[in-house]
């Protein structure tokens, strides 16, 4: 694809173990650098309780999450090849599924595509029920919407609220 046909995305990133700020502002920096990115939006950074397979674990260190737009001219496999080696370079251990982290970068949606594969899901099948994704997103854009789930806006509000606002990035304010 050339630059004029790239595709955009939404990914979320979390947070959850570490200097939480410091590693999605630094992992912000690193999609930054990933060939054929272009980073269209950061937004508000929110805290969430930790959810684990059996739901909320109020013991778990708390998140920082928050969403970032993307456009990028490259196949979703090679996105997920892309955000998986910054979570790995900034510490990411898989071995608890839905484990503490110090890195998760998500891939919401993808364009149009809907793909489902052993690998990636796309759209993410689990965003329309996280506050600590539709919020962000709902800050970044407020017409986004999940293809065949509906609107952001609506979905956040079909959901009990968990999070609170954290931060605002020095270098996002919001939209870029």
């Amino acid at each position: 694809m050339t630059a004029a046909n790239r595709q955009p995305a939404v990914l979320a990133l979390g947070s959850n173990l570490g200097d939480r700020l410091t590693t999605l502002t630094a992992a912000i920096s690193a999609l930054e650098q990933v060939p054929g990115l272009e980073l269209t939006g950061v937004s508000p950074v929110y805290e969430s309780a930790a959810v684990k397979v059996d739901g909320v674990d109020d013991d778990a260190p708390r998140y920082l999450n928050l969403v970032v737009g993307i456009r990028y001219t490259g196949a979703p496999h090679a996105l997920l090849d892309a955000v998986n080696a910054i979570e790995n370079d900034y510490g990411r251990v898989r071995v608890e599924r839905w484990g503490d982290r110090t890195l998760d970068i998500d891939i919401i949606v993808f364009g149009s595509v809907s793909l489902h594969d052993e690998r990636l899901s796309i759209p993410h099948p689990r965003a329309a029920e996280r506050d600590f994704v539709l919020a962000p997103w709902l800050d970044l854009d407020p017409e986004a919407v999940i293809p065949g789930r509906g609107p952001v806006r609506t979905l956040l509000g079909a959901i009990d609220a968990t999070l609170t606002p954290y931060a605002v990035l020095p270098s996002a304010g919001g939209n870029r």
